[in-house]
């Protein structure tokens, strides 16, 4: 039957838009390269026509130049064609990208979002407001333990400072009556320095030789036995 009808033939994927841009970038290029050797030519031309004179000779290469000029305008028109193409081009391909991008930002914020109303379904305000609530009640109670840790015994609240600084100076009035009440000769003098005696002081003792020597070494006589 495939013989008979033919088999069905595969559609070929349609061109993206950077095989269109490489392809018009390469028919630039090749009309680059032709408007590059008409340029060579006709630089050739115009040195013939200033080196010959006047006359038929001159008139022919004149029109060979005009010649190359029609074409190189025409590749420049080609040129600046298939410029705009692939202007073109970079804008559809910079507006499909844009596009691209923004669906792929949109499939994100989707997700998230979906994420985020799945979260939310746990938590719930007022079980944060509650949290609060006991966190600050916890926190008054804490305060309330360490002041009734910190407090003192036997000493009243209530107590009166005029009344304890009466009580002050009753201390100090009695301070000064027992200091006045003891002899003067006992009560000791910081600023009076104490009148001591000096020490007694005595000649250093100088050792005595018992064996004395003469100018040669010899131990001397006393004179008691030389007169004997």
């Amino acid at each position: 039957m495939k013989k008979i009808f033919g088999a069905k033939k595969s559609k070929e994927p349609p061109p993206t838009i950077q095989d269109a841009t490489n392809q018009i970038n390469k028919r630039g290029e090749s009309v680059d390269e032709k408007i590059r050797k008409l340029d060579e030519e006709l630089s050739r031309y115009k040195e013939q026509i200033r080196r010959t004179r006047p006359g038929p000779s001159q008139e022919a290469i004149k029109a060979r130049a005009i010649r190359l000029l029609k074409h190189k305008r025409m590749y420049e028109e080609q040129r600046n064609m298939l410029y705009n193409q692939t202007y073109n081009l970079d804008q559809v391909g910079f507006a499909a990208e844009g596009l691209k991008d923004a669906q792929q930002t949109m499939n994100a914020m989707k997700a998230a979002n979906k994420e985020l109303k799945g979260m939310m379904k746990t938590v719930k305000i007022e079980d944060i407001d509650n949290m609060q609530d006991e966190m600050t009640d916890l926190m008054d109670v804490s305060n309330e333990v360490q002041e009734s840790l910190g407090r003192s015994y036997n000493i009243p609240d209530d107590v009166d400072e005029e009344e304890l600084m009466g009580e002050l100076d009753g201390l100090e009035a009695d301070m000064e009556f027992e200091s006045a009440a003891v002899p003067s000769y006992l009560q000791p003098d910081e600023e009076a320095d104490l009148n001591l005696p000096a020490a007694p002081t005595y000649p250093t003792a100088v050792p005595v030789n018992r064996h004395q020597e003469d100018e040669l070494g010899l131990p001397l006589v006393p004179r008691a036995s030389l007169r004997s």
